[in-house]
């Protein structure tokens, strides 16, 4: 099913007419209502009237995360106070944090993208959605409750934390979905698994799932788990929250809404363009936000599109899942690395659990990477030399894959962290 057909199955070249006359619109828009724009794109010698094509964007300069942190904390705003309905902001852990706000147009556009992503995973007006993403000022949970309100679903706002109380609600209530992160899906299925729990045997059908990278193989573990059908969806604070992207039910990639946001892929290190279907960083224009919009953002989000078509009949362009992100590339000894390769490597061999933790360390001059990795606990309970014999084997797989040495140590399970948030990969401990 298809929520929205006549843009989410649009004629590519209808859609390109359409992107052109909002960027216009746009571009003039915050021109006069941004001073922080006028004064970015006179400096960079180029007027509203310059956008004659799609082509042209590449005349207009990058906007980057501290460009938002600096005018904290209304001053990317286009358009009073007055008119403003909502603000959310990110969570604001490395400074300031990023603030954002809603007209009651912007929220209206809001739940209309988070319906099609709710749709396009597989929800319905019959289904019972358990949103156990938080509330308050993350964009998360007031995002995908109204698109799933707007397709008719009833939800059911638990939010975060207590997981054996979502759990008994999930039960009790009867919930069809399951909105949350995806780490925290695989500690719901291990939590329930403790208590006893079948999941095949409760109405739980399908888990929507956004806010950090979710891989294919931990997919498999929460739809193997959970007894699910499992799709990701993505967004971001500065460009809308959820309701950018999500997987329709073929899972092959991430469908834009490119008729409310103009995508590119550029090449992190030059700014230029990559050709098409190569990886590069995206980079998003709001064609029709009111109150923030954003001229050519980077996200430093590192993936790749593709307009091919798509087997379920929509025709706006497809992402891939998030590879990495240029702030999180580590670098090693000299070799850039990303949590994504861990990732990569660790699922590929049984008996691992699907919770990791990356520590990087500088003893002396040189860098050291210690890997805690939770095996089962028919590996954990085995002899010590087969323990040691597998550290041995998934450290020469990862040397093979990065090209540094990395100390693995296996941890039994339960051991790492749990959170209902996004999940704490990697701990860097060296003072850079």
């Amino acid at each position: 099913m298809i929520w929205n057909p006549e843009y989410e199955a649009i004629n590519r070249e209808k859609l390109r007419e359409l992107q052109l006359k909002r960027l216009q619109a746009l571009v003039k828009w915050v021109y006069n209502e941004v001073p922080f724009y006028k004064g970015k794109f006179d400096d960079a010698g180029v007027k509203p009237s310059d956008i004659r094509d799609l082509e042209d964007i590449k005349r207009l300069p990058f906007t980057v995360k501290n460009d938002l942190r600096d005018t904290y904390p209304f001053g990317m705003f286009a358009v009073p106070m007055e008119k403003v309905v909502r603000v959310h902001s990110s969570s604001g852990t490395t400074g300031k944090p990023i603030v954002v706000g809603y007209t009651r147009a912007d929220i209206h556009t809001w739940s209309e993208l988070t319906a099609r992503v709710a749709v396009a995973g597989g929800a319905d007006a019959k289904d019972i959605a358990q949103m156990a993403f938080g509330y308050g000022l993350f964009t998360g949970g007031f995002g995908m409750h109204a698109g799933l309100e707007r397709i008719g679903a009833s939800v059911v706002p638990v939010s975060t934390g207590n997981t054996e109380r979502q759990i008994m609600l999930m039960k009790d209530f009867g919930a069809t979905i399951l909105i949350s992160t995806p780490s925290y899906a695989l500690h719901i299925a291990e939590v329930g698994e403790s208590m006893g729990v079948d999941f095949a045997a409760m109405p739980i059908r399908l888990g929507l799932f956004g806010a950090e990278r979710c891989s294919d193989k931990m997919r498999e573990q929460i739809e193997d788990k959970m007894r699910i059908s499992a799709t990701d969806n993505y967004g971001l604070t500065e460009v809308i929250g959820p309701g950018v992207a999500g997987e329709c039910e073929a899972k092959n990639g991430l469908h834009l809404n490119e008729d409310h946001f103009l995508v590119e892929v550029i090449d992190p290190e030059t700014g230029g363009h990559v050709a098409p279907g190569e990886i590069g960083e995206i980079v998003f224009t709001t064609l029709t936000k009111e109150a923030f919009p954003v001229i050519r953002y980077r996200t430093r989000d590192l993936t790749r599109v593709t307009e091919e078509p798509c087997a379920c009949g929509r025709t706006l362009a497809r992402m891939e899942k998030v590879r990495g992100r240029t702030d999180d590339m580590l670098i090693i000894r000299g070799v850039n690395v990303f949590p994504s390769q861990f990732e990569s490597v660790l699922f590929e061999i049984e008996g691992i659990e699907p919770h990791y933790q990356i520590i990087v360390d500088r003893r002396g001059a040189m860098d050291d990477v210690e890997l805690l990795v939770e095996v089962s606990n028919q590996l954990f309970l085995g002899e010590m030399k087969e323990l040691l014999a597998f550290e041995r084997e998934i450290e020469h797989k990862l040397n093979i894959v990065l090209g540094i040495k990395v100390d693995v140590k296996l941890v039994e399970p339960k051991t790492l962290e749990r959170t209902s948030g996004k999940a704490q990969r990697v701990i860097d401990k060296r003072d850079l």
